[in-house]
């Protein structure tokens, strides 16, 4: 079992819900995301999603691919992002999830990265852009090294599909609560207990919602349906509009408001 299966296992034996927040890597800059990093670990966060920016991402909304933007245009790549992973991981005790798009990892070289990654710290990967059916190659590497996968389901997905995505997630299944890219959304979709209810009826892999949840109550309500949640664009559009300790205040207040969700 990987890191992050045996996380959600001792959350889920303890009766509690994982809260995972979400960094751009190299944003503001490289600095700034190993602040976030300790700040979101000492916040009490029980996963960290560690996202490599990218020049195309397709599934990030308008906060995270300006992040993004900013990110490489001050020349955040692989080899910075690794080795700033590599000394701050050993600090932390909550595991770390690297968020990238399938690109990056196809230039490197499937092996070379993947190894590279666990090697840098990193306990778990979701690759938003790469079916399971696509994945042979990537998943064989993550056994080999004890990295976590989770794959993406939404609310779009037929019950098939949510089989084939929780069988080939060996981290968790990622659930994309809303019908788009990643962003704030005044509040949570109305169907999200039914797309939950679907899921659970065709997987048993823990499940983390994603996408959209912006603030304490949002995360609470998410907490009560799931194993836990992901929060990215309100902390990312914090830590670039008032600074680390502003988007840590946030992280505390969210993982304070989902100790009501238990």
């Amino acid at each position: 079992m990987n890191a992050v299966a045996e996380r959600l296992a001792a959350l889920r034996q303890q009766g509690k819900k994982a809260f995972a927040p979400f960094v751009m890597a190299g944003y503001p800059t490289l600095a700034n995301s190993r602040e976030l990093l300790r700040g979101y670990a000492a916040a009490g966060a029980d996963l960290i999603e560690v996202g490599l920016p990218f020049s195309d991402p397709l599934a990030d909304g308008p906060v995270n691919q300006e992040a993004a933007q900013v990110a490489l245009a001050a020349g955040a790549e692989i080899k910075s992002i690794f080795g700033m992973i590599a000394a701050t991981a050993p600090t932390l005790d909550c595991p770390l999830l690297l968020f990238t798009y399938f690109n990056p990892i196809l230039q490197h070289g499937i092996p070379g990265f993947m190894q590279d990654a666990a090697a840098a710290g990193f306990a778990g990967l979701i690759v938003p852009d790469l079916p399971p059916e696509a994945a042979e190659e990537l998943r064989a590497e993550a056994e080999k090294l004890r990295l976590g996968m989770a794959f993406l389901t939404a609310p779009t997905s037929p019950p098939a599909r949510i089989r084939i995505a929780g069988r080939a997630s060996t981290a968790f299944l990622y659930a994309v609560s809303v019908r788009g890219v990643t962003g704030e959304r005044s509040s949570l979709p109305r169907d999200l207990p039914d797309f939950m209810k679907r899921i659970r009826e065709n997987s048993e892999c823990p499940v983390l919602i994603g996408f959209g949840i912006s603030g304490p109550e949002q995360a609470r309500q998410a907490a009560a349906l799931a194993d836990g949640v992901i929060v990215a664009s309100a902390l990312v559009r914090l830590a670039g509009q008032r600074g680390v300790e502003a988007s840590c205040a946030l992280a505390r207040e969210i993982r304070a408001a989902m100790f009501s969700a238990v």
